[in-house]
């Protein structure tokens, strides 16, 4: 979705030639999958973090074209809002002295940019949900200044004919009504990429599909929104609801959401780029010039332009990618279920986890898949977004279990025997793997610490809730920049 569109005017022959491109792309797809056109050597992961600036007071900062001016460095874009950035880490191979670089690397990319930052008067903090954001920050002149978030908040707002309910529970439950996208804004996510093969992808995701909810568990890190306590990773049902094109009727007849968990196991990637073609209605229907069957009759590699713009605007937990990289084309498992933060050791932590786990489940010869229903995986992933690691989660052969000892038991010996397969150095693993096991002994996510620390701050008397949660967000950001893992964050230190 991240590519820049012109803003134009959508005419009903415009939506009829791009589900005809569409369509043509898909049956291309189909003709490579099937003439085995993605051969590689050895598999690259990739990285993607999005960020949120804050000024001086740690309330939310709406200048992401002076600070992405500032930092000059093309793997910086600007995000949704006016106060999001993203940063793409480049791609290396999963294992060798690659995979040990990554923290470094993207440790230096997060210095300069917080460094350039600062020079206009602000900072990078790394969260799920910015705390200190307000109602009142959250409007369509936030948008950043690029025509593909306007018209995507146009067409969903156009597609729904109404506006958005937003309803969510927890110990201080939210209600409030939208009529623009832009709380969306306020979700802001770690992705990991993987590349795999097409015999292995329709594995490779459902096993992130089904570790989706011992991820959120683990990682949780998005307890506050607007003032108000919800979840312990509030992002989850905020992201379902803030980009829903349903109204209530379309609901009600089965239409399915634009952000979605999916609804059964796949055998084939080309399971996943059908239903996108089957269920939704374009958002975005801009064609190019290419020809993509032609393209693939001379000999060459198409882009699929269409068939990627769409999938972009449908907003899996774990997505399909296809992309054309130096002439030659791949597939990649996006995992999309994490939050930012807390620290970048927390977050390569977290990737060490999922890369680890997934080549074991998706390589073992009775597949939970045949053991679980996927709809239970999806419940896993909706109670850890509830409850983080106080959650019980279903695992095959463990049964009802909470999700610490899912993890610890578990996931955490599949992790380090994967690692070990994709190669990775054991002292890197064993310290990565490390971080991993201390929070969930100690039960301190990034939730947890950010929730007791604003009970603390509030304790000790005399402030607001909002200036609670300005105290808190100043100084997660400098122990953040320490980076050291959030299991060893002192509560209350600000």
């Amino acid at each position: 979705m991240g590519r820049d569109v012109a803003s134009v005017t959508i005419s009903g022959e415009d939506r009829r030639r791009y589900r005809d491109k569409v369509r043509r792309c898909l049956d291309v797809l189909a003709r490579m999958l099937g003439e085995s056109q993605f051969d590689f050597r050895r598999p690259h992961i990739g990285l993607e973090i999005e960020l949120n600036l804050i000024d001086s007071l740690g309330d939310p900062l709406m200048r992401n074209a002076d600070v992405l001016k500032a930092i000059a460095d093309p793997a910086w874009a600007t995000e949704l809002g006016q106060f999001n950035l993203e940063i793409n880490i480049p791609p290396r191979e999963l294992g060798g002295t690659g995979t040990g670089e990554l923290e470094a690397e993207v440790r230096d990319h997060l210095d300069h940019a917080d460094a350039r930052a600062r020079e206009v008067g602000g900072g990078l903090a790394m969260i799920g949900i910015l705390p200190t954001l307000r109602r009142s920050d959250i409007g369509e002149e936030i948008l950043s200044a690029n025509a593909r978030y306007k018209m995507l908040n146009d067409q969903i707002f156009a597609a729904r004919g109404e506006e958005m309910h937003i309803a969510i529970d927890g110990p201080e439950p939210l209600r409030m009504h939208t009529d623009t996208i832009t709380p969306e804004a306020a979700c802001t996510s770690v992705q990991f990429h993987l590349q795999v093969s097409p015999d292995q992808f329709g594995a490779y995701w459902n096993a992130a599909q089904a570790i989706s909810g011992a991820q959120v568990a683990l990682g949780a890190n998005s307890p506050f929104l607007f003032g108000h306590r919800l979840w312990q990773e509030t992002r989850i049902t905020l992201f379902e609801q803030a980009t829903d094109t349903r109204p209530d009727e379309l609901k009600a007849q089965g239409v399915r959401p634009r952000v979605w968990f999916g609804e059964r196991w796949i055998t084939s990637v080309f399971d996943l780029f059908e239903e996108n073609t089957r269920y939704f209605p374009a958002l975005l229907p801009l064609c190019d010039d290419e020809d993509p069957r032609a393209v693939l009759d001379e000999g060459g590699i198409p882009e699929l332009g269409e068939l990627t713009l769409h999938n972009g605007t449908i907003y899996r937990w774990n997505r399909p990618i296809y992309a054309v990289v130096k002439g030659r084309p791949h597939l990649r498992v996006e995992n999309r279920v994490l939050p930012g933060g807390p620290s970048v050791a927390d977050v390569i932590a977290n990737g060490a986890f999922y890369y680890g786990v997934v080549r074991m489940l998706a390589e073992d010869e009775r597949p939970v898949w045949t053991r679980m229903s996927f709809t239970t995986a999806e419940d896993n992933l909706h109670r850890a977004a509830r409850d983080g690691l106080d959650s019980t989660l279903y695992w095959p052969g463990m049964g009802e279990v909470p999700a610490a000892e899912l993890i610890l038991r578990k996931l955490l010996p599949l992790a380090h025997e994967g690692l070990k397969r994709w190669g990775v150095d054991p002292s890197r693993r064993d310290r990565l793997l490390d971080i991993v096991e201390r929070r969930c002994v100690t039960g301190r996510t990034g939730a947890a610490w950010q929730i007791d620390t604003v009970d603390a701050i509030e304790e000790s008397g005399g402030v607001s809730r909002h200036e609670a949660l300005r105290m808190m967000t100043r100084s997660y950001v400098e122990h953040m920049r320490d980076n050291a893992p959030v299991h060893t964050w002192p509560v209350g230190g600000c």
